[in-house]
């Protein structure tokens, strides 16, 4: 029998466990859910977490002075590139996220050794000014690899009011601009929003297809692929540990979740090279770092975070493209 380990207090008592404090059993005792990897389907590269806006309840923190992950280089990006054309089975896509990714000087010239490799690309974007300063560019490299580039853009809510309650002021207009001219051009694109609100989940879909008919943006606001609404990934515990029991409750199993397939290259300020985490939600997490390169990064995962429980468990939800 496994016992969890206690905290000691300087009164010398024995404090009560605390979830998520054991990466091989849960508060109760039973053994924590773990996640066998299978193989790459997606390889993520954290551009950097400067972003032009600073967004309530970023799970990243990302804002235009928090640099903890720096940016990327097009030559680093490059040797991981070059590892997973090696893989026998390699990933089918390569996705950008931030921050901002469009903020990091080198994401053209990523995204175009990405697309010559051969590899299909996603970014990340708010669809906002650092977006719209690389219209020409995006164009040329949508020219040169069609049907390879794929842009999801984030939009809180189908309302002004709710995309800037969460994004700021005068986040909307340049967000539906940037959206606008990606569908106008024929840009794959898809939708991010968040279930944060009091509105049910068919109630927003209906919501944001009137906003799509409005800007011309051709997605069926039905298609959970095209129009992802996320849970909240709250800064608490309060959210059931996972225990290995849980994939039999729940109908799961460990293949569902995003790191039995994916992880994220960063790079943390102050350190001489970039290294690959197992999930996109856990940048600052070290127990979910796992190496410097891709094939070090094939160790089982722990579910040992609330985000784990919270977004990718119970919330069922994922940052990959099935």
């Amino acid at each position: 029998m496994t016992i969890v380990a206690l905290e000691s207090t300087e009164t010398g008592q024995t404090a009560a466990p605390r979830k998520f404090s054991n990466p091989d059993v849960t508060i109760t005792g039973e053994p924590r859910a773990q996640v066998p990897f299978q193989g790459y389907e997606t390889v993520w590269f954290n551009t950097g977490t400067l972003c032009n806006i600073a967004c309530q309840n970023c799970y990243i923190d990302s804002s235009p002075k928090n640099d903890q992950l720096v940016y990327l280089t097009r030559a680093e990006v490059g040797r991981f590139l070059d590892e997973a054309r090696q893989i026998p089975k390699k990933p089918s896509l390569i996705g950008f996220t931030g921050g901002e990714p469009f903020m990091n000087p080198d994401i053209i010239g990523m995204l175009e050794d990405c697309l010559f490799q051969g590899f299909s690309v996603l970014v990340l974007t708010n669809a906002m000014r650092p977006m719209q300063r690389h219209r020409e560019a995006l164009q040329e490299l949508q020219t040169r690899f069609p049907g390879r580039l794929s842009l999801r853009v984030s939009l809180d809510h189908y309302e002004q009011e709710g995309h800037e309650e969460i994004r700021g002021a005068r986040t909307w207009q340049p967000a539906l601009e940037g959206l606008a001219w990606l569908a106008k051009h024929s840009f794959d694109v898809s939708i991010a929003g968040r279930l944060l609100w009091t509105i049910d989940e068919d109630e927003m879909r209906r919501g944001y297809q009137q906003l799509f008919s409005q800007v011309g943006l051709d997605i069926n606001a039905a298609d959970s692929r095209r129009l992802i609404l996320f849970p909240e990934m709250l800064d608490d515990d309060n959210t059931p540990e996972v225990s290995e029991g849980c994939w039999k409750k729940l109908n799961l199993s460990p293949r569902d979740v995003m790191c039995a397939s994916s992880r994220m290259v960063i790079k943390r300020k102050g350190a001489e090279s970039p290294t690959v985490v197992a999930c996109t939600l856990l940048p600052y997490a070290k127990d979910f770092e796992l190496g410097g390169t891709l094939e070090d990064a094939r160790s089982t995962v722990s579910l040992n975070h609330r985000h784990c429980s919270r977004f990718c468990v119970l919330g069922k939800a994922s940052c990959r493209v099935d």
